[in-house]
This record gives structure tokens, C-alpha cells and sequence, in this order.
């Protein structure tokens, strides 16, 4: 009988120490999934929504070059204007009052003046012409005859070709070719993005989406007060946003992106 007693009870311990054998082997098995699972999740972050292919090669983009600092010009008082249709510049040379810069990297961009009949004021439009696929390349036209620091800016752009990108814009309060304000619009994307341009590097902080035809003339205009700034695509108000990068006065321009063929006419600013 006690023999008997003898095998339940070691048959009851046996029993008793497979059954914590298990539970230990699942705690185990729990503790290594959840730890599996947060290191797949700290290793592979989220990609952010309405990510535009602008920013993807923003954060692939080499360092910039330095760029040489702009001559002074004079800053316009309130209601001083500004007027530039070509017209009456040489047609194949660099318009008067001009010069070409670039941000980013690629070969210096080209810009001329061009017959062009469906110009919104004949006969003459300026164009960016160069087709230099480099992603991050941001050629630049700027005027050189004034400074501007609150003001209205307007221009008609025609997106004609491009593979990389189809785009034109209005660059403004521009310190040198490495830090300016600019609103563009681009055909391939379909949006309408306002950045800020510190050392070459540009970081959107407003935008909108909407179709944007290319081989038609559109007009883009900045309202541009303190802090505070206005977007308009053809007269429809797409963009209100504020903004403390640049607080003084700069210059203005026009500006397209990588292989952008780009034509541009009625360049027009005033103070506010």
C-alpha cells in the first residue's frame, strides 16, 4: 500500500513540473515576440503620408555648393513697381537687368529671351531651356535692379517639356541662391508647394494639390506681408501660410527645376 502511495505521488510531481515547464516555455515565447516585434517596428519606421517625390530627393540630395553673395540693390518703397515682358530685349540673349543662377547640383541652367506667338504679351518670353536631368537642380533668374520686402508678385509660366520634372516658380526675398522663398507649381505632380530655401536646402511648409496642365500659360501671385504669405494659382486663392525665415528685404525672380523647359512673361512686382 505505501508502495503504491509512493508511484501516485511521484507521478503527481511529474505531471506537476510538465505543466510549469510549459507555461514558462509561453511566457518565453511571448517575451521574444513582443520584443521581436518592437525592434521590427524601431528599425522600420513609417514612411510620412503626402510625401512628394520633391522631398524624397531633398533627403538624397549631396551638400551644396557655397554661392557667391548677391550685389546690393536698392529696397522699393511702398507702391514702387516693377515691370518685365521681354519684349523689347534681344531675342536668344540673357534678358536685360538679369542674371542666371542655380541651387543644388547639375550644370549652370540657361536661360534666354524667345519668340514665342502665343506669348501672353507679344512677342517675347524668357525661357529656361537647359535639359540637365539632375533631380536636385534649381535654376534661377534673377532681377537685379531692386530689393523687395512686403510685396505682390505675379507671373504667367508655361510648362512646355520636361522628363524629371515640369515646373516654374516665383522666387522671393531672396538673400543669395542658396536662401530665398518660393512658390512654384508642377505639371508632373499636380500640386502647388511654398517652401523656404535655408543653405541650399528646401523645406516645404505649405501646399495644396490640383491639376496643373503643362503647354499652357498659367499665372502664379504671391501677396507677401510680414510674417504672412498669400498663394494664388490662375486668381484662385490655394495657400495661406506664415513663415519667419526671412524677415527682410530680398530679391525677386523666377526659378524652374531639374529638366524643366520652362517659358515665363509678364514678371510683375510691387511694394506693399
Amino acid at each position: 500500500m505505501t508502495y503504491f502511495k509512493v508511484v501516485l505521488l511521484a507521478g503527481a510531481l511529474i505531471v506537476l513540473a510538465s505543466l510549469i515547464s510549459c507555461r514558462n516555455n509561453d511566457r518565453n515565447e511571448k517575451t521574444a515576440s513582443s520584443t521581436a516585434a518592437a525592434a521590427g517596428q524601431s528599425s522600420s519606421p513609417q514612411k510620412p503620408e503626402d510625401n512628394d517625390a520633391d522631398e524624397d530627393e531633398e533627403r538624397a540630395a549631396k551638400p551644396v555648393a557655397p554661392v557667391t553673395a548677391e550685389k546690393a540693390s536698392p529696397q522699393q518703397a511702398t507702391g514702387q513697381q516693377l515691370i518685365y515682358n521681354f519684349d523689347s530685349d534681344a531675342v536668344g540673349q540673357m534678358p536685360a537687368k538679369f542674371h542666371s543662377a542655380r541651387t543644388g547640383q547639375g550644370t549652370e541652367s540657361k536661360w534666354a529671351v524667345m519668340a514665342d506667338p502665343t506669348a501672353p504679351s507679344k512677342p517675347n518670353v524668357v525661357a529656361q531651356t537647359s535639359t540637365d536631368t539632375t533631380d536636385y537642380r534649381f535654376p534661377l533668374l534673377i532681377a537685379d535692379e531692386a530689393s523687395f520686402k512686403d510685396l505682390e508678385i505675379s507671373v504667367r509660366f508655361k510648362a512646355v517639356s520636361g522628363r524629371v520634372d515640369q515646373a516654374g516658380g516665383l522666387v522671393f526675398r531672396l538673400k543669395d541662391p542658396n536662401n530665398y522663398y518660393i512658390v512654384r507649381a508642377n505639371a508632373l505632380e499636380d500640386n502647388y508647394r511654398l517652401y523656404h530655401v535655408v543653405d541650399g536646402r528646401r523645406r516645404q511648409f505649405a501646399g495644396a494639390n490640383f491639376k496643373v496642365t503643362s503647354g499652357a500659360w498659367h499665372e502664379l501671385r504671391v501677396v507677401a506681408v510680414g510674417n504672412k504669405f498669400t498663394c494664388y494659382y490662375d486668381g484662385e486663392k490655394k495657400i495661406e501660410a506664415s513663415d519667419d525665415t526671412f524677415k527682410n528685404a530680398g530679391k525677386v525672380g523666377v526659378w524652374t527645376k531639374a529638366d524643366s523647359v520652362t517659358s515665363f512673361d509678364d514678371l510683375k512686382v510691387v511694394a506693399k
